[in-house]
C-alpha cells in the first residue's frame, strides 16, 4: 500500500518511523509546508520507502492531487486543518485518518462528510490519537462484551516521569491544546443525562503501578464521540491525569481569564491577550527537553453481560523509548494512527463513510498490533 503523511512535525515523524518498518507499505510521501523539515524525516527515517514533498495544507487543490496519489492519508496536521484535509480525501477518492481535535467542533464537522465520504467509497476516520484515539477503541471494545453498557470512566494522562516545580508538568503536545482543555468546559453523562460541567473540577486520587498518589480532573474533548456512540450509558466521564497540586494551580490562570481565547486587555495603548503572553512564558518553564515522560491511561467500562454486572478494565503504562528519542505520547499516539491506516489499507477494515474509533476499528487487532510495538494494553475482567 501507499500511504502519505501529511505533517513533518513528531507526531508524522513517529508515525512515518512505524509505516516503514512495516512489510506491506511500500511507498511513503512525507509532506510539509517546510521542506527542510520533511527532508530531516527522511534522514532521520531513512528508507527507501519515504519521499519527502513541499504541500501547504491550506491549499485545497494542491491537497487534493497530493492526496490522489495515494491509498491512505494519515492527517498529523494541527486539528484546525481536519475538516479541510477530509474534504480534500473525498474528491481525491483517498482514505484518511486525524489525530482528531473536538475544539470548535472539528470532529463534527468531519462526521458531518459520511454521506459523501461513502458516495466516493472511501473511510475517514477521526481521532485517532490517545485521547480521543486509544481510549475511543478500547471503549468500544469493551463495550461490545457487553449485553447492556452502562457506564464508561476513562483516564489518561501524559506526564514527565520525574516532576519539576512550579507546575510538575511538561507538555508532550501542544500547550495551546492543554490551554483549550483546561478552559473549554467538559461534557460527561451523569444519571443518563447529557451535561456539561467546568473543567479543573471534582479531583480524585488514582494510582498506577510505581505512580501515586496522582490527581485526575475534568477537561474538555475527551469523551468525544462517546456520548453519541452510547447514549444510553448512566454515566461517561473523562479525567486527565496528572500530579498532585498541578490542577490548583492552573485554575488559578484559567480563573484570571489568562488562558482563554477571546479575552483581550489594553497595555499602553496596545490590545494584549494574555494567552499569548503565558503561552510565551510558560515555553521555557514546560519544554520536555530530552526529560522522560511517561502516558498513563485507564478505561472502565461497566454493564452487564449474560444477566450478571461485570467490567472490562483496559490499562496503560507506556515510557519514553531512549534508544530512538521517541517520547511516550509519540510512541502511543503515531502508533495509534499508523496502525489503523495500515488497517485501513490491508483491507481489515472496509466500512466505507465517516465512523469515530469506537465504531469500526476492531479491538482485539488493535492490541495486538500495539503490543508488537512495545506498547502495551492489559485487560482485567472483574
Amino acid at each position: 500500500m501507499k500511504i502519505a503523511v501529511l505533517g513533518a512535525g513528531l507526531m508524522g515523524k513517529e508515525a512515518v518511523r512505524d509505516l516503514a518498518s512495516s512489510k506491506n507499505v511500500k511507498e511513503i510521501g512525507i509532506a510539509d509546508i517546510n521542506f527542510d523539515h520533511a527532508m530531516a524525516v527522511c534522514r532521520a527515517v531513512g528508507s527507501p520507502k519515504l519521499k519527502a514533498y513541499q504541500l501547504d495544507a491550506g491549499s485545497f487543490k494542491d491537497l487534493v492531487q497530493f492526496l490522489q496519489g495515494y491509498d491512505v492519508g494519515i492527517n498529523a496536521l494541527f486539528y484546525s486543518f481536519n475538516e479541510q484535509v477530509a474534504k480534500a480525501a473525498i474528491q481525491a477518492g483517498t482514505h484518511s485518518v486525524d489525530l482528531g481535535g473536538h475544539i470548535g467542533h472539528m470532529t463534527d464537522k468531519v462526521l458531518a462528510l459520511h454521506e459523501k465520504a461513502k458516495a466516493a467509497n472511501i473511510t475517514l476516520i477521526p481521532d485517532l490519537g490517545v485521547a480521543p484515539g486509544m481510549i475511543n477503541i478500547l471503549a468500544g471494545y469493551g463495550a461490545e462484551k457487553l449485553t447492556k453498557p452502562a457506564s464508561i470512566k476513562l483516564y489518561v494522562g501524559g506526564i514527565p516521569l520525574r516532576p519539576e516545580p512550579p507546575l510538575e508538568y511538561n507538555h508532550v503536545f501542544s500547550m495551546e491544546g492543554v490551554f483549550d482543555h483546561y478552559t473549554d468546559p467538559s461534557l460527561i453523562i451523569r444519571d443518563g443525562l447529557v451535561r456539561e460541567i467546568p473543567s479543573l473540577s471534582e479531583v480524585e486520587k488514582v494510582y498506577f503501578e510505581k505512580f501515586g498518589p496522582l490527581e485526575a480532573f475534568h477537561t474538555s474533548g475527551g469523551t468525544s464521540t462517546l456520548s453519541k456512540s452510547y447514549p444510553n450509558l448512566q454515566t461517561l466521564e473523562y479525567k486527565t491525569i496528572r500530579y498532585p497540586g498541578h490542577c490548583e494551580k492552573f485554575k488559578l490562570l484559567v480563573d484570571l481569564n489568562l488562558t482563554h481565547t477571546d479575552y483581550i486587555v489594553e497595555v499602553r495603548g496596545q490590545q494584549v491577550k494574555p494567552r499569548d503572553v503565558l503561552l510565551k512564558v510558560l515555553e521555557p518553564i514546560v519544554d520536555l527537553k530530552d526529560k522522560d515522560d511517561v502516558v498513563l491511561l485507564r478505561v472502565m467500562v461497566a454493564g452487564e453481560a449474560g444477566g450478571e454486572k461485570g467490567t472490562f478494565e483496559y490499562e496503560m503504562v507506556t515510557y519514553k523509548d531512549r534508544g530512538h528519542q521517541v517520547t511516550a505520547m509519540a510512541r502511543a499516539t503515531a502508533n495509534t494512527i499508523s496502525v489503523v491506516a495500515q488497517m485501513i489499507g490491508d483491507g481489515i477494515i472496509t466500512e466505507k463513510g465517516v465512523f469515530p474509533p469506537e465504531q469500526i476499528v476492531p479491538g482485539d487487532i488493535y492490541i495486538e498490533e500495539m503490543a508488537k510495538r512495545g506498547v502495551h494494553i492489559v485487560e482485567k475482567r472483574y
